[in-house]
């Protein structure tokens, strides 16, 4: 894949931090019909943004044992790969699951946010990187990209175009739309699973 490196004033010795909003991402997948090959993909932030050093924080939100009729195993398997494999710090919690009625009856909503765990780990990092890269396209974290801005740091927002907000797709110093970012990046085809 060949693209323009990013210039930053100290080339080769930009410090760059990732932050992967899982389920925000999980829609761009979901458009391409594949996943994300997370290797591949740092491997072309690396050389894209010229790295010295990247750490990856990847936020996510699963299925609580017993809430689905198949098996999950697979999900903590990956998680584990992401740590153990390539390194990356994973953020992970159950989905949590919330009685509502509505008028044509019960049900259970779930919900997951991971956007405070992230913020907590962009802030407590804040002296260890140069430039941040968000996987997300939820405005509520324009607030936070304004801030770094505003502590010199840069900051990159790696989204889709079916999946960004107006505001924080021009909020960063750049936005890169994945679906956009060529075929190298991506790995296998998504299965969609039998509804029963």
């Amino acid at each position: 894949m060949k693209h323009q490196t990013v210039e930053f004033a100290d080339a080769g010795t930009v410090r760059v931090y990732v932050f992967i909003d899982a389920s925000n991402l999980w829609e761009a997948q979901k458009v391409k019909g594949k996943f994300l090959n997370y290797e591949k993909t740092m491997s072309y932030i690396s050389q894209r943004f010229q790295a010295s050093e990247l750490k990856v924080f990847y936020y996510t939100a699963y299925p609580a044992d017993g809430t689905r009729s198949y098996d999950v195993e697979g999900k903590h398997r990956f998680f584990t790969f992401l740590k153990k494999g390539l390194g990356f710090v994973v953020r992970k919690k159950p989905l949590k699951q919330i009685r509502a009625i509505a008028d044509s009856g019960e049900y259970v909503q779930e919900k997951g946010n991971m956007d405070v765990e992230m913020t907590i780990d962009v802030l407590h990092c804040l002296g260890m990187y140069d430039l941040a890269i968000f996987f997300t396209g939820d405005s509520d974290f324009l607030a936070l990209v304004s801030y770094l801005q505003k502590q010199q740091k840069k900051v990159y927002i790696f989204s889709s175009k079916n999946n960004v907000s107006r505001e924080l797709r021009t909020g960063g110093d750049g936005y890169m739309d994945v679906l956009a970012l060529g075929e190298d990046i991506w790995g296998k085809n998504i299965k969609r699973r039998d509804q029963k």
